[in-house]
């Protein structure tokens, strides 16, 4: 299946991917980063599915699927030549152990349906042992134990477990998937139809929270739910997506593990929630951000896990062939320890965002901005990764200088805002320096725009965040040469390239191409409305929200290539730029 014909249920601390076929085809249990109990969406079957659909043969996709409401409940109707079939598919919150619900109700005429279940842990390496007890079925391999209640009775063989069975009008089935370790008793069962009503009140709930009115309420609620979906609930962290490996290039090698929390998501995760009139999170977001860079300013990592830990080894899984045989596939994420001095920027705006935006001040959070404003003070001018974690040799990235500027210019907004001390003069002094830096080896004087890093004529979308950080006025005509010079040089069927990527590509090291970034398609709407063309950038913004798939979801990139989705999915950093725009432009 394409990426976009999966949706999204989840718990608010792991999610499933569900297909439009019936198949559930990935989830990591028991949170975001655990390996995967089903892991065909990067193999086949064999590598753990659960599939629950009308048994005609080929597993036609469902006739239609929605969320209900404004809810993660999920809904897939078959209509079949002997009557209707719904499947509700969903995670309630979490008691004492993670659980999956699959509902079956005949909506008319009697329909013969199927299942096929095959647990796998481990990324499907581990096959588990499997056996009965009292009428419940169970799988234990290592610290892993699975436990489904099937209202109807399943056979096994060719290490997996079948039924066939039929629903008549108005009949409800509920299947149950509870996961828990293995030392343990068994779980506790739940009250599915219990839980099913709960669980769409805890989400119409959330959702009147909303304080947003603008003619993209639907897109942005939807992303808003999305976004809270991604939140690892225990501790207030997002992850970037709870996928990894889907492929930038279809068949290619640029597949990442994205179940971690970037630090450069947080200021517009922080804006997107308080935007949206969700304080709650946005004060949980922040004190996992404290928590997890609390420390000294030299060992600040660009991310770290959902609980804060900082070793994410990258390794590769060679049982794993890879979604549409894009190898390798990845666990952990080696760019951890890149060097990428923009992060110190992202964390000094996100926290002064949040004293701007009214939230309470945290004591220990000004200690920690003043150890990472004195780091920045002293190595802003050396090379880094930069902003999208290259694997080839270090280079001074303009986006980098530029958030190096933030985080003194958040400093010294904050220290005089809110009363704060610290060296403001020495702040000032290198805040202007970087400044000026930044506008004579950043710019090309003969194009008229800023380029990707000193030196180089090659561009980069991030540079269309110079005005949204406000480093310049939008009206500046360094801000509007750059901003026309993305649009000519950058966009590819109407969408935005990160920066130009050739099959022999020298920038990250890396072969291959990629397809349109999301977000900097989001960025360029951003900058055309600041620069006065808000006509272009609403046009841009339909554009995009266009490519959202039928439930609403966007991934990390569109390919038009091939005119598909690309990258992890869903992708909060596409989500939570799309809600800035549209509060931009409403």
């Amino acid at each position: 299946m394409r990426i976009e014909d999966y949706a999204l249920i989840g718990d608010m601390q792991s999610a499933a991917l569900v297909g439009r076929n019936g198949a559930i085809d990935w989830l990591c249990l028991p949170r975001f980063d655990s390996p995967a109990c089903f892991a065909a969406l990067l193999g086949d079957k064999q590598n753990g599915q659960w599939w629950l659909g009308p048994a005609d043969a080929g597993r036609p996709a469902a006739t239609r699927r929605h969320y209900k409401g404004e809810s993660l409940v999920l809904e897939s109707e078959w209509d079949t030549p002997d009557g209707t079939v719904r499947v509700t598919d969903f995670m309630p919150a979490r008691q004492a152990n993670p659980d999956l619900v699959r509902i079956v109700e005949c909506v008319s005429g009697t329909v013969e349906m199927a299942t096929e279940i095959r647990i796998r842990f481990d990324y499907g390496r581990i096959v588990p042992w499997v056996r009965r007890t009292d009428g419940l079925l169970q799988a234990v391999g290592g610290p892993d134990s699975a436990w489904l209640h099937s209202p109807v009775p399943l056979q096994g063989g060719d290490y997996a477990h079948k039924a066939r069975f039929r629903v008549s009008a108005g009949e409800r089935l509920a299947f149950v998937f509870t996961w828990h370790p293995s030392h343990e008793s068994r779980p506790v069962e739940i009250d599915p139809f219990e839980q099913l009503s709960e669980t769409e009140a805890l989400w119409a709930e959330w959702v009147e929270q909303c304080t947003y009115q603008g003619p993209w309420r639907e897109a942005v609620i939807r992303s808003l739910i999305t976004l809270k979906a991604l939140t690892y609930e225990p501790t207030g962290g997002i992850v970037a997506a709870p996928t990894t490996s889907l492929p930038e290039d279809l068949g290619g090698v640029r597949n990442w593990d994205y179940r971690f929390c970037w630090l450069r998501d947080a200021t517009m995760t922080l804006e997107a929630l308080i935007g949206g009139g969700y304080l709650g999170e946005a004060r949980a977001w922040r004190a996992w951000l404290l928590r997890a860079i609390a420390g000294r300013a030299q060992d600040l990592q660009i991310m770290y896990s959902v609980s804060g830990e900082r070793r994410l080894t990258e390794l590769e899984l060679d049982w794993l062939p890879g979604y549409e045989d894009s190898r390798p596939v990845r666990i952990g994420n080696g760019a951890v320890d890149q060097l990428q001095l923009d992060v110190y920027g992202e964390v000094m705006n996100a926290l002064y965002l949040s004293r701007v935006s009214g939230m309470e001040p945290d004591e220990r959070a000004w200690t920690i901005q003043r150890e990472l404003v004195e780091y920045v003070a002293q190595h802003w001018d050396e090379p880094d990764e930069g902003l999208w974690e290259v694997r080839g040799p270090r280079r001074h990235f303009t986006h980098s200088k530029v958030m190096c500027w933030v985080a003194l210019d958040r400093a010294v907004k904050q220290a005089e805002t809110f009363g704060r001390t610290g060296p403001v003069e020495r702040w000032k002094e290198v805040r202007d320096r970087i400044h000026a830096e930044i506008c004579d080896k950043g710019f090309d004087e003969a194009r008229g725009t800023f380029t990707q890093s000193y030196g180089s004529h090659e561009l980069d979308a991030s540079l269309l965040l110079i005005p949204i950080v406000g480093f310049l006025p939008p009206e500046d005509p360094r801000v509007v040469g750059t901003v026309e010079a993305v649009q000519r040089e950058l966009m590819i069927d109407g969408f935005v390239l990160r920066y130009p990527v050739a099959s022999d590509n020298d920038v990250d090291g890396l072969p291959g191409g990629e397809g349109a970034f999301l977000a900097c398609s989001f960025w360029l709407a951003d900058a055309l409305a600041m620069i006065g063309r808000k006509d272009e950038a609403v046009e841009l913004f339909e554009r995009l929200l266009s490519l959202r798939n039928d439930v609403g979801l966007l991934a990390e990139e569109y390919d038009p290539r091939y005119g598909r989705m690309v990258g992890n999915f869903p992708q909060a950093f596409s989500h939570v730029p799309l809600i800035h725009t549209a509060r931009a432009l409403s």
